[in-house]
């Protein structure tokens, strides 16, 4: 993430926070883990059309994108926590089983070493937590 786009993200989160205390003032005191509740995962035709279809349509769907993002993301290690626990939650959402996330995951500890590998499958099984079960995975 550029230092530019962090500054973006920021800003946006900050007028988020604004705009759902000026609706809630009890919302004013919610740090950025607790507002990702209100920001549930894309529906996938959305992440299709983002991320898979509307780039490159013979190209990678957006579960394959997920996936492979996440196996970047979790390379980088804490570094890329926050924007792991999304990405997770959108591959999911886009398709990939937790099995799928967890196997990527696994598959980085050679590149990212063990310590990033099990920080990714930590933040990866408190995704899954919040998520329904999958019916065949």
């Amino acid at each position: 993430m550029t230092e530019d786009f962090a500054r973006m993200f920021a800003a946006m989160m900050e007028q988020g926070q604004k705009m759902a205390s000026s609706f809630s003032p009890g919302m004013a005191n919610v740090d950025a883990k607790g507002f990702e509740k209100f920001f549930p995962a894309m529906p996938k035709e959305l992440l299709e059309m983002w991320f898979g279809k509307t780039f490159n349509p013979e190209g990678l769907d957006a579960r394959t994108r997920f996936l492979v993002t996440i196996a970047a993301l979790t390379v980088l290690g804490p570094v890329g926590e926050p924007q792991l626990r999304l990405t997770i939650r959108n591959g999911l959402a886009a398709g990939a089983t937790k099995r799928e996330v967890a196997e990527v995951i696994w598959q980085m500890s050679m590149f990212g070493g063990v310590p990033a590998m099990q920080k990714a499958l930590e933040v990866a099984q408190s995704v899954f937590a919040e998520t329904p079960e999958e019916k065949d995975a």
